[in-house]
C-alpha cells in the first residue's frame, strides 16, 4: 500500500487514543484499590496476528509479555475465535507472568474477518491460594499460589461462561472486587473495539491493517537506526537480590549486552538458578523487562510496539530464576524483574551514559495485610510503595514516584483507612537516604501501619537491605531499606521478605531504599546542598560527611569550615 505520512500520523495518534481510553475505562469501573488507585493494570492493541501495535500509558512491564500470552491463545483457539469472545489467561506456564495478573484478549472483527485484539491486564486483589492476596514470596510451588487459568473463553459470542465465572468467584476471598475488576477489563476491551471500528469506518479495514504493519516496521526502523550509532562490543553488569527469604544467600542477576550492527543480543548466562521461593520470573516477564529497559534509552519518538522487540535477541538459561521450570513459584516475580531492569540499565549506562540514571529504590515494596472485619467480611490491602529514582545525568532523582519500569501510584492514605481496619501513622521521606553525587539520588519513602483488626496476616516483600541501589559516574549508593515490627514498647527488626501473623495494635514500619547518586559528590553545587538541608532532605551531618559542606544554625554555608571539610573528600 501507499503510505500517506499525514494519514499515518493521524492513525498512529488514533491507536494511542484508543488504548488510553481503554485505560481510563478501567480506572472508572474497577472495584479494587490495587487497580483503580495504585493503577496496577495495562492496556494494548494488537493486530489480527497478535502483534502489539500500541500500548497505553500504564504498566509497561506487563506488555512485553503480551506476545507469548497471545500466542498461547491463538495456538489453542486458532480460527475458533468469534465476535463477542473474550479469552482470559493467568498461568505463568501458558504465557502469563504470575497468577494475580489476569490477561483478557478480545478479538475485534469487521465484515466477518478478525482485524485486531483488544488487550487488558489487571493485577487482581486475590486469586486464592494459601495466603490472601496470592502474592507471598515464601510459596514454594505454583500450586500454593492460587487459581491457574490456561487460555479459556470467559465470554463466548457475547455470552458469559457461567461455569468459569463461578469457578473464579468461589476460589477467591473477595469475589465482588475480583469479578468487578474482570468486568472492567471486559468493558475496556469493548471501548477499544468501538474505537477501532470508528477508524475502520473512516479509512477502511485494509488500510488500517496496512498502517498497523507500517507502524510496527517504523518502530523497528527507528530502533535499528539508533542501535547503529551505539559503540559496538559486549557490556556486562551484575546486580543482586538480597536473598530468597529462606536462606541468606544473595541471588545474582547477570547480564551481557552485545551491540551488533543494528540489533542487540542480551544474555543472562550466569544468573541464579531457579530458587525455592516465589521470586522466579517467567521467560515472558524476563523478556518484557528486557524490552522495556532498552526502550527507556531510545528516543521518545520511537513507537511502543513489537517493532522494538524485533531488534533484541534474548538468551535466558532454562531452569534459572529468569526462566523457571514447573512447578516453580512466581508470585513475587516482580522483584526479580526490577533487578533485571537495574542490571540492564547498569549495562546500558556503559553504552549511552548520558541517558541512564543511577539505580532507583529497587522496585516497589509490597505490604499486604489481610484478615476479617468485625462482620467477618474479609479485607485485603495490597499496598505497593513507590519510592525514588536515582540521580540523573543532569538532575537530581525524584521522590515518591513510581519506579521507572512502572506507572504505579502510591495508594492514598485516606482510601486505605476508609476501606480497611488500619491506621497509617507515618508517611514521609527518609532523610539522608538519597545517594550522594553531583546529582543526588531521590529519597526513599517510609510508611507505618497500625492494625485495628483483632488479627491479620502480613506479607512483606522488600529488598535492597544488603545490596543498596548503585550510583553511577562516581555517585554513591542510595540508603538501604529497613523493616520493623513494634509491639507496645518493644521494637524488633524484620527481614526483607516475611509472612507472619499480626494482632491488634501491632505496628509495621517500612523504610524504603533511596536512589543512587550520579556524578562525584564534590561536584555538587553547595547551594543545592544548603537547600536540601533546609528542606530536611539531608542532615547537616550528611552535608559534611558526603559533600564537605558545613551549614550553620541559620541555614547559611560556613565558607571557612567548608573549605576545611572539603580537603578530606576524595578527588
Amino acid at each position: 500500500m501507499t503510505v500517506d505520512p499525514i494519514t499515518f500520523a493521524v492513525v498512529k495518534s488514533g491507536f494511542d487514543s484508543i488504548v488510553d481510553d481503554m485505560a481510563y475505562t478501567v480506572i472508572r469501573i474497577a472495584r479494587s484499590e490495587i487497580v483503580k488507585d495504585v493503577m496496577d493494570f495495562s492496556a494494548a492493541l494488537c493486530d489480527a496476528d497478535g502483534q502489539m501495535v500500541a500500548q497505553a500509558k500504564t504498566i509497561a512491564l506487563h506488555l512485553g509479555a503480551v506476545p507469548e500470552a497471545i500466542a498461547e491463545v491463538i495456538a489453542k483457539f486458532g480460527d475458533d475465535l468469534h465476535e463477542g469472545d473474550a479469552v482470559i489467561i493467568n498461568d505463568p506456564y501458558h504465557g502469563g507472568m504470575h497468577l494475580p495478573d489476569i490477561f483478557m484478549f478480545v478479538p475485534i472483527f469487521h465484515d466477518g474477518r478478525r482485524r485486531a485484539f483488544a488487550v487488558v491486564i489487571c493485577h487482581q486483589t486475590d486469586v486464592g491460594g494459601r495466603v490472601p492476596g496470592s502474592n507471598a514470596s515464601d510459596s514454594t510451588e505454583i500450586y500454593q499460589e492460587g487459581l491457574r487459568i490456561p487460555p479459556l473463553k470467559l465470554f463466548e459470542r457475547g455470552v458469559v461462561n457461567r461455569t468459569l465465572e463461578e469457578m473464579i468467584k468461589i476460589n477467591v476471598r473477595v469475589p465482588d472486587r475480583v469479578w468487578g475488576d474482570i468486568r472492567s477489563q471486559y468493558a475496556a476491551c469493548q471501548v477499544g473495539q468501538r474505537g477501532l471500528e470508528k477508524l475502520i469506518d473512516r479509512y477502511g479495514a485494509d488500510a488500517i491493517a496496512g498502517y498497523m504493519q507500517e507502524l510496527i516496521q517504523y518502530a523497528e526502523r527507528l530502533t535499528r537506526e539508533e542501535i547503529r550509532r551505539w559503540p559496538k562490543g559486549t557490556y556486562h553488569f551484575l546486580d543482586h537480590i538480597d536473598d530468597d527469604g529462606f536462606t541468606d544467600t544473595p541471588i545474582p542477576i547477570k547480564v551481557a549486552i552485545t551491540v551488533r550492527e543494528d540489533s542487540l543480543l542480551v544474555d543472562y548466562t550466569g544468573s541464579s538458578p531457579q530458587v525455592r521461593a516465589a521470586l522466579n520470573s517467567t521467560r515472558s516477564y524476563t523478556q518484557s523487562c528486557t524490552y522495556l529497559s532498552v526502550r527507556c534509552v531510545l528516543p521518545r519518538d520511537v513507537p511502543n510496539n513489537v517493532g522494538v522487540f524485533r531488534c533484541i535477541e534474548i538468551k535466558v538459561p532454562e531452569g534459572s530464576i529468569l526462566d523457571p521450570r514447573l512447578p516453580g513459584a512466581t508470585a513475587a516475580r516482580a522483584l526479580t524483574g526490577y533487578r533485571v531492569f537495574d542490571a540492564m540499565l547498569g549495562a546500558l549506562a556503559q553504552i549511552v551514559p548520558d541517558r541512564v540514571p543511577a539505580a532507583g529504590e529497587g522496585g516497589n515494596s509490597v505490604i499486604c495485610i489481610s484478615g476479617l472485619k468485625p462482620d467477618r467480611r474479609p479485607f485485603i490491602i495490597v499496598d505497593m510503595i513507590c519510592g525514588a529514582w536515582g540521580g540523573r545525568p543532569d538532575q537530581d532523582g525524584v521522590e515518591a514516584i513510581t519506579n521507572p519500569s512502572q506507572n504505579l501510584s502510591n495508594m492514598p492514605v485516606e482510601i486505605m483507612e476508609a476501606e480497611h481496619p488500619v491506621r497509617v501513622e507515618e508517611y514521609a521521606l527518609v532523610e539522608d537516604s538519597g545517594g550522594a553525587g553531583k546529582w543526588r539520588g531521590g529519597l526513599g519513602i517510609k510508611r507505618s501501619y497500625r492494625l485495628l483488626a483483632p488479627e491479620a496476616v502480613l506479607q512483606l516483600r522488600s529488598d535492597r537491605v544488603k545490596f543498596r541501589p548503585y550510583g553511577l559516574a562516581g555517585g554513591q549508593p542510595g540508603g538501604a531499606s529497613h523493616n520493623e515490627l513494634a509491639v507496645g514498647d518493644e521494637v524488633r527488626q524484620l527481614p526483607g521478605k516475611v509472612t507472619m501473623t499480626l494482632v491488634a495494635d501491632n505496628v509495621i514500619r517500612h523504610r524504603q531504599a533511596g536512589g543512587g547518586g550520579f556524578g562525584r559528590p564534590r561536584e555538587r553545587d553547595p547551594e543545592l546542598i544548603r537547600e536540601d538541608v533546609i528542606d530536611g532532605k539531608i542532615s547537616r551531618a550528611c552535608a559534611v560527611r558526603d559533600y564537605g559542606v558545613v551549614i550553620d544554625a541559620a541555614g547559611r554555608i560556613d565558607v571557612e569550615a567548608t573549605r576545611t571539610a572539603r580537603r578530606g573528600l576524595p578527588a
